[in-house]
């Protein structure tokens, strides 16, 4: 049998103070030495060693200013969403074969990861061989910059 207990919160009801002492003791974060990792510093080494762990400190590798970012699709998505794509008018519909500018929906690489059950004539930045081979064999093109060149 459950018997009725006194919350535990009670205690400080109506001291104005709750323990705390003086009010200005009880403001901001700063009477706890600061919020969340401040403190630890590089001062005193008494938190240094359970920080270390963490790799708190310093800077983790880099990012050069050369570095290219592509947005990249397979072949398979472009196949299984290219019906959904003609709706959107995003891809044509022309001779039993889909015309697509993959620039236009934001990708820069057609990568050649599952298969393609559909023709497809598809404009892109960058083509990796194998997506180039798996359009191909169904019946397909790819076309990108370099390759005019």
């Amino acid at each position: 049998m459950t018997t009725n207990r006194r919350k535990k919160d009670t205690g400080q009801r109506g001291s104005h103070t709750h323990g705390w002492g003086s009010k200005k003791k009880h403001r901001g974060s700063g009477n706890r030495g600061g919020k969340g990792m401040a403190g630890t510093g590089k001062r005193a080494d008494t938190k240094k060693p359970s920080i270390w762990k963490e790799r708190y400190f310093g800077k983790r590798g880099f990012t050069p200013k050369y570095a290219v970012h592509l947005r990249s699709v397979n072949v398979e998505t472009i196949d299984e969403t290219v019906e959904m794509l003609a709706s959107q008018k995003l891809a044509k519909a022309e001779n039993g074969a889909y015309d697509i500018d993959l620039s236009q929906i934001g990708f820069d690489k057609l990568l050649g990861k599952g298969r393609v059950t559909r023709k497809l004539i598809i404009k892109v930045k960058y083509a990796s061989a194998r997506a180039v081979e798996v359009v191909k064999a169904a019946g397909g093109e790819v076309s990108t910059p370099e390759a005019k060149d």
